[in-house]
This record gives structure tokens, sequence and C-alpha cells, in this order.
């Protein structure tokens, strides 16, 4: 069992400020790569219930990188309450581990 590599999770629905949420993560080396996917949320906020186009992002980072992530994604993000969620991956092949460890600062 591995904990020392994670996925975080978050939601954009504005291509250009998930462009610049990325960016950050991967300028600052807090992600070694960022996967995004296009979704159709459904939610509660603020007593209605919302239906949105959104991409989901999966940033592939360490653990001990969480906050620092959540701290950029915050800081960068265009929504209220953005969704920051860590995924710890307990396998994975080594050598893809590693080079998480070597992009990530």
């Amino acid at each position: 069992m591995n904990s020392d590599y994670c996925v975080v999770v978050t939601t954009f629905a504005d291509d250009a400020n998930g462009k610049e949420v990325i960016d950050a993560l991967i300028s600052e080396r807090l992600a070694a790569c960022v996967q995004v996917f296009p979704i159709q949320s459904y939610y509660h906020w603020k007593g209605d219930i919302e239906c949105q186009a959104e991409k989901l992002a999966f940033i592939k980072t360490k653990a001990s990188l969480f906050s620092k992530v959540q701290d950029s994604i915050v800081a960068n993000h265009a929504y209220e309450t953005p969704e920051v969620i860590q995924l710890s991956i307990e396998h994975g092949l080594p050598e893809y581990l590693n080079w998480i460890a070597a992009e990530c600062k």
C-alpha cells in the first residue's frame, strides 16, 4: 500500500478559468499531470437544484503537496466554493509514481 501519491479532483465551468487553475498547478510544480473530462453536474446550491456542463479535472500529485494544491486551486478558481477532493493512490506502477515524484516539487 502506498499513499505518498494522490489524485486531487476539482471541477470548473469556464475553460479559460480552468486553464488558469491548471497552468498555476503545473507551473508551480504542484502537479505532474492534469487530465480534463467533460461532465454534466447536478447539485443543490443556495436552495436551488442546478444542472451545469462542467469539466472534471484529475490532478496527479504527491500527497504531501495537497494543502498547496488546494490553496492554488482556491486562489485561482472562479467558483465561490470549488470542489477540492483528495483521493489516495494506494497502488500504482512504480515507474509512473516515480515520474510524479520527479515532476512535483
